[in-house]
């Protein structure tokens, strides 16, 4: 399930060296206030690195900068030794993102939307792969309502169930668990788990210390001294 779509971009990710993600010297401020200062983070394939600290300690806004969603002040940001630059279509192909502020198309229904993001990646099997993550996300019976009919929890189902049905090789999860209930974080810490199985990298903010301590290989506090 988590193939690369094209033969260019397997060979590409095939020469990932022991850093999938690499981040350097990473600087972001909004005018006087700086948010990040210097920031080295690496994330290997099979890796997962776990963003923590309190609100306002840069955990959002890293995560945003390797989205390609903000723009570094200063430092550098590479995938598999590659710029990471949100425009490059491999790059895109590569790289699958949760953000809490995530929008969905008020005219597309829930199988459409996967469908969308399942075809535009190039899936052969898109209508299997949609139908499957539908299943295990639990949205089957959701699947003909429109977004702004879903409850919260359902529309956090469809964010993730938007990043499990397209190729990716770094999830960028912003977090995951929010508005998720106790079995829902139960099956989001075995999916992620099995993504790492597949050798994908995963770099996530959470404040849910059990799913941190199911998932992450390693932490980072942002809010240390």
């Amino acid at each position: 399930m988590a193939g690369v779509a094209k033969s260019g971009r397997r060979a590409w990710l095939a020469r990932v060296p022991d850093s999938l993600l690499t981040v350097r010297s990473l600087t972001r401020s909004y005018g006087d206030h700086l948010v990040l200062d210097g920031l080295d983070l690496d994330v290997a394939p099979g890796e997962a690195v776990a963003l923590v600290g309190p609100n306002g300690s840069g955990k959002s806004t890293l995560l945003r900068c390797v989205a390609g969603v903000d723009e570094p002040s200063a430092g550098t940001i590479e995938l598999a030794g590659r710029p990471l630059d949100e425009r490059d279509a491999e790059i895109r192909a590569a790289l699958a993102v949760v953000m809490d502020d995530l929008d969905f198309f008020p005219d597309l229904s829930v199988v459409e939307h996967l469908d969308l993001f399942a075809k535009a990646h190039g899936l052969a099997d898109a209508e299997a792969q949609v139908n499957e993550v539908l299943e295990e996300v639990g949205l089957t019976t959701a699947s003909a309502q429109l977004p702004g009919t879903l409850s919260s929890g359902q529309r956090r189902r469809l964010a993730l169930a938007s990043a499990f049905v397209r190729p990716r090789r770094l999830l960028v999860l912003d977090e995951p668990e929010q508005r998720l209930d106790v079995g829902g974080v139960e099956w989001l810490g075995e999916r992620l788990v099995r993504e790492l199985a597949d050798g994908l990298g995963v770099l996530l903010a959470s404040h849910h210390p059990a799913l941190v301590e199911r998932v992450a290989d390693r932490v980072v506090d942002l809010g240390a001294p």
